[in-house]
């Protein structure tokens, strides 16, 4: 019993010890600075932020904005 628990332990410190060598090389790498820019990244003219370009090929009215969504809550830049 007591190689399994020296097992389960010894397990539990090597991931904890992975876990936070990650975040130390996250942070002196520069990982962690500007989220904004990274999840904007992929995007481009073709596809704006904000705005749905994606539908069955039946359904072009899922490409419409969806007018029961309060203007206050919006994300497709449409100003109404």
């Amino acid at each position: 019993m007591t190689l399994i628990h020296t097992t389960i332990w010894l397990f539990m410190l090597l991931l904890g010890g992975t876990a936070v060598a990650a975040l130390v090389w996250a942070f002196t790498t520069g990982q962690l600075r500007d989220f904004q820019s990274g999840a904007t990244s992929i995007f481009d003219e073709d596809e704006p932020v904000g705005v749905m370009t994606d539908a069955f090929p039946d359904n072009a009215a899922a490409l419409e904005p969806d007018q029961s969504i309060p203007d206050n809550l919006r994300n497709d830049g449409i100003k109404e």
